[in-house]
């Protein structure tokens, strides 16, 4: 039996378990963790307090917050994106015969998960580098990627969009990324709903329909904003956030919110530069600013060395 027939055995006995499992991981957690992201990066508008905030909030967590991001995100997301891109290829699209709206839909779905995953991948490629070791950081960072710094947290994501193509490749491709990552979940709570049986009936369709449509607008005009928010800001917007972060950096660090984690601010990279650029600066100050004696200083100093005259 062939490697190709053995996996299609495996799915076809499982299907029911699976397809369920799929549909599940696709909005718990994986839908619930992007609506609140999007929120938390649309909350940048009120402020980089705000959003700073916010972030503080979620490093907190300190050393458990690698299980939970492996254990709640990025483990779901790549069993739900492996899994739809066997659905993809083993599944049958009738567009060609029939274009109905489900089926336009179907078709919408399928490609546009495909852009959601590629879209996350990049995005976490681009501003956290996949994995936090060093050697790799080393490497990456070079090439642009691993840019977002959670303790200068609005600053360094206004950085980042302005990065490659003159500031242009990366807002259009977060753009892309978000509309369709936010269809594929919209459109994908409906036919979760069919999988589990929730509406069947033609009407209960249309009453879904309407829900998931208004979700998804309301969704897309919170990650358009999040979007905006982090492509908008120039070079003076960006130099107060960083201003303001470092501010609010003292204080969580004194009330114990944040833990002393200097690879976490983008200060912390510039600091040794900084350090040695001021040690450079003072050993040129020290040898230039040396003035010739003049002849008054030269008899001030004879009169200060002048023995004097031991009292009578």
């Amino acid at each position: 039996m062939s490697e190709l027939t053995r996996s299609q055995s495996i799915f076809v006995r499982h299907e029911f378990a699976i397809r369920r499992l799929h549909s599940l991981l696709g909005i718990v957690p994986l839908g619930l963790y992007m609506c609140i992201h999007l929120t938390t990066n649309a909350s940048l508008l009120n402020g980089t307090e705000t959003f700073q905030r916010a972030v503080y909030y979620i490093h907190s967590l300190g050393a458990a917050l690698p299980l939970v991001e492996w254990g709640g995100i990025f483990l779901p997301l790549l069993f739900h994106a492996i899994l739809g891109v066997w659905i993809i290829k083993t599944g049958k699209s009738n567009l060609g015969s029939y274009r109905f709206t489900g089926n336009k839909r179907y078709t919408w779905q399928r490609w546009t998960g495909l852009l959601a995953f590629v879209f996350l991948m990049f995005h976490v490629l681009h501003l956290h580098g996949w994995f936090h070791f060093g050697p790799w950081l080393a490497v990456m960072k070079p090439l642009g990627f691993a840019n977002f710094y959670p303790y200068n947290a609005a600053s360094s994501l206004a950085m980042a969009m302005d990065d490659w193509a003159w500031g242009l490749f990366w807002p259009a491709f977060y753009l892309i990324g978000v509309w369709a990552t936010v269809f594929h979940l919209a459109n994908g709570l409906w036919t979760a709903g069919i999988t589990w049986g929730l509406w069947i009936s033609p009407a209960a369709q249309e009453r879904a329909t309407k829900v998931c449509v208004a979700f998804g607008v309301l969704l897309t005009v919170i990650g358009t904003a999040a979007w905006w928010a982090a492509v908008a800001p120039g070079p003076a917007e960006i130099a107060q956030a960083r201003e303001t972060e470092n501010e609010m950096y003292e204080a969580a660090l004194k009330t114990g919110l944040v833990y002393d984690m200097p690879e976490k601010r983008y200060e912390a990279e510039e600091g040794t530069e900084a350090e040695t650029d001021g040690a450079e600066a003072i050993i040129i100050e020290e040898t230039i600013i040396v003035e010739p004696a003049t002849e008054d200083s030269e008899e001030e100093a004879e009169t200060e060395t002048e023995p004097s005259e031991p009292a009578s």
